[in-house]
């Protein structure tokens, strides 16, 4: 399977504008592109998934072990796959390498192709590049220059080539295609309506200046050894999951690993729909509820109908925004309180910053429809909003930092962390017979 990384010299340098465009150009050729996101971002899959019109996946070595990136890349992967790396090429958890875009690309065995922004400097980048390709023994192959004229490329290619790097062109700045940001990142895909336009001008102009038969040549084929996890039927439910603009952070992983262990998917809007559908289990994703807080208000017909589903026992994770949503008031992003499903007796409100933002690795305080006592999972959070009843069915740690999190009970599920089922297979195992033990029940 050929792969290749585009990564960059920071965050905001342009990497995800570059890969859509790469991804773009690389599906008018009709080849059987697959896309990945190295880090537990949803936002950059949303964009990739737009592009490339299949399921976008994520890689994360901090949340997976070697053998599961490397299954989970093999198990999604098409005739190239592209993976976007996150943030600097070399940083990741507390200034260790560790979830790093360097460490997967290590781990994978895939060559990098670094994106540099140009902006406000143009001999200075060599020195970045010449930087990150020293630093350290690494994949980084070629480079790809942001924000750069024509007539600046030449120039800079035949530096690149004095130093061993291959110049792969060149991306200038483009203001109609230009993705805007919020407190979480980029705007997600389906919120702009003209996306397909912008990725077309994107796939043009990296036809016209990058050289994507270059990339073709230089992105890696060579296999690496993979253990594939246990995986097999174990039940026959169905699992309501709430999707809409308003819930839409989800790991394609996941929702694969439930149907592949016997789970029917079936999608529902708490923003348009009257009422869950009719299931065996209940999962309310994370995304953007504060910003869709008074539609969600007025929809009581749904609000009610997963308090009710949510009292009657199936099993039920909600996930950060999945949890704002069942609080009994949840703040806009203006701060205006709103009336919520009721299920967390609290309040989750907004505040001015990121709140416990980053990696960290829990601890189950008693027995829930995931895990036992004792059981561990890595997971993350990345949320302004907080809760006064935040949970303590877990307990959470880093870099010797402790906190209690997680609402749990007979069939809940519900705090601010985010977790990726292949950090441990046995949850998504033990949500599918907590949803098998109440469709046997009800």
């Amino acid at each position: 399977m050929k792969r290749i990384m585009i990564a960059g010299t920071n965050s905001g340098c342009g990497k995800t504008t570059v890969t859509c465009a790469i991804l773009q150009a690389l599906v008018n050729r009709n080849l059987n592109v697959s896309s990945f996101k190295c880090g537990p971002d949803y936002i950059d899959p949303m964009f990739h998934k737009t592009v490339i019109g299949t399921a976008a996946y994520n890689l994360d070595s901090y949340l997976m072990d070697r053998d599961t990136v490397n299954y989970l890349l093999h198990k999604n992967g098409g005739d190239i796959s592209v993976i976007e790396g996150v943030m600097g090429f070399y940083d990741g958890l507390s200034f260790t390498e560790k979830g790093s875009s360097y460490e997967l690309s290590q781990i994978t065995d895939t060559n990098v192709v670094l994106v540099v922004n140009c902006k406000g400097m143009s001999l200075s980048a060599m020195a970045a590049i010449k930087g990150f390709k020293d630093f350290k023994n690494n994949n980084i192959v070629g480079v790809i220059f942001n924000n750069l004229t024509e007539k600046l490329y030449k120039d800079m290619a035949d530096e690149c080539r004095k130093i061993g790097i291959v110049p792969l062109g060149f991306m200038p700045y483009i203001k109609e295609v230009q993705l805007g940001s919020r407190h979480l990142g980029l705007i997600t895909a389906q919120e702009i309506s003209d996306i397909r336009y912008r990725m077309n001008t994107l796939a043009q102009y990296a036809q016209k200046y990058i050289d994507i038969d270059k990339i073709l040549e230089i992105a890696d084929s060579g296999d690496t050894k993979t253990n594939a996890p246990d995986i097999e039927k174990i039940a026959n439910v169905k699992i309501a999951v709430a999707r809409d603009r308003a819930f839409c952070f989800y790991y394609e992983d996941n929702l694969q690993l439930l149907r592949e262990l016997g789970a029917e998917i079936i999608e529902f809007s708490p923003l348009e729909n009257e009422s869950v559908p009719e299931c065996d289990g209940l999962i309310l994703g994370g995304g953007y509820p504060e910003l869709y807080a008074d539609i969600l208000e007025k929809n009581t017909g749904t609000l009610n109908s997963v308090r009710d589903t949510i009292k009657s026992g199936v099993p039920c994770i909600a996930e950060c925004g999945g949890f704002m949503y069942l609080h009994e008031v949840m703040e806009d992003i203006n701060g205006r309180g709103h009336k919520m499903a009721g299920v967390i007796k609290g309040v989750c409100h907004k505040t001015e910053r990121l709140q416990r933002f980053g990696y960290m690795e829990m601890t189950a305080q008693s027995d829930n429809i995931l895990c036992q006592k004792g059981d561990k999972i890595r997971a993350r959070e990345f949320h302004y909003f907080d809760s006064d009843c935040c949970g303590n069915g877990f307990i959470a740690e880093k870099n010797g930092k402790v906190w209690e999190c997680v609402n749990t009970d007979k069939n809940l599920f519900a705090g601010f962390p985010h977790i990726h089922f292949y950090a441990n297979i046995e949850f998504a195992k033990n949500f599918i017979k907590s949803c098998e033990e109440y469709k046997c029940t009800r």
